[in-house]
């Protein structure tokens, strides 16, 4: 019987050779399915580990789930070892626009080595994504996974904050860096899906996608509620709350706010439950 995860190759060979990344660059993919990946990305990691791990032959040090992920670890995002890379002998790497350097992807591409790049900004850019990332680059079967993460999320997309209703969320800051102090701004995933649940990100409009703020500054927006996210930035409970005194603070996983990947299934839930907040909660069960 037919492995069900395995390589899929259905598709018109003059489609598949040569399809496009989400940069809408070519990808010189070889007549089989990719049979060696390295990924540059935990999320891209933990995707395809989640839906075909056996292609996995490499992946950053901090590519943390699975944690029984048994792989060669090949530094960094932004520092990936490229002759490490390399010497793998991949037939795909996975990479995104923000996470990694494009120096570093263009030596693996002047190496010969097809390299799929992503660019998320939003729920839905993610979601289609991931579909192509899967289903045409690595040519595997759409995961059950993605589409349980789609239907988990759907319920909220009536949910979206909008500032000009009577019964809109609380204003939230959220940092996601102190030393200097660094927020979310405007266009950017985690954004996304904290406006989905109901929240009003103070600095949505901000030119910058991640703008520095000094402290004052934030706490002279007098927002209504704080996020503060175990990554990039490790907050805890003694570290960070204590900078916004008399604001209410949540603290969040990162995993669940930052990755596009399985952890997308449980996000609305896990994070909905750390926020805390009443209009939150009360929008878990919207349609």
């Amino acid at each position: 019987m037919a492995d069900p995860t395995a390589p899929r190759d259905d598709s018109d060979p003059r489609d598949r050779t040569s399809p496009r990344d989400d940069l809408d660059l070519p990808v010189r993919l070889g007549p089989r399915p990719p049979r060696r990946v390295v990924s540059l990305v935990p999320s891209l990691t933990e995707a395809v580990a989640a839906t075909a791990p056996g292609l996995l032959v490499g992946a950053t040090d901090w590519c943390s789930h699975p944690a029984d992920l048994a792989v060669t670890r090949i530094g960094g995002t932004k520092n990936p070892d490229v002759r490490r890379v390399l010497a793998l002998e991949p037939d795909l790497v996975l990479a995104n626009d923000e996470e990694n350097r494009r120096p570093d992807l263009d030596a693996l591409r002047a190496a010969g080595v097809p390299v799929w790049v992503t660019d998320i900004r939003t729920l839905d850019d993610a979601f289609r994504s991931l579909d192509r990332l899967l289903t045409t680059a690595c040519r595997l079967p759409r995961p059950a996974w993605l589409d349980e993460a789609e239907a988990a999320w759907a319920p909220t997309e009536a949910g979206r904050a909008d500032d000009r209703s009577p019964q809109a969320g609380p204003r939230a800051v959220v940092p996601i860096w102190r030393r200097p102090w660094m927020v979310l701004g405007r266009d950017t995933f985690a954004g996304d899906l904290l406006r989905r649940l109901g929240l009003r990100l103070v600095h949505a409009d901000h030119p910058e996608r991640y703008p520095a703020v000094p402290l004052p500054e934030l706490l002279a927006t007098r927002p209504e509620l704080v996020v503060l996210p175990d990554e990039p930035y490790h907050f805890t409970a003694e570290d960070g709350p204590e900078a916004f005194p008399g604001t209410p603070v949540a603290l969040v996983s990162g995993r669940h706010l930052t990755w596009y990947g399985p952890s997308l299934v449980t996000a609305p839930a896990v994070l909905r439950q750390a926020i805390g907040h009443p209009f939150v909660q009360g929008r878990t069960g919207t349609s």
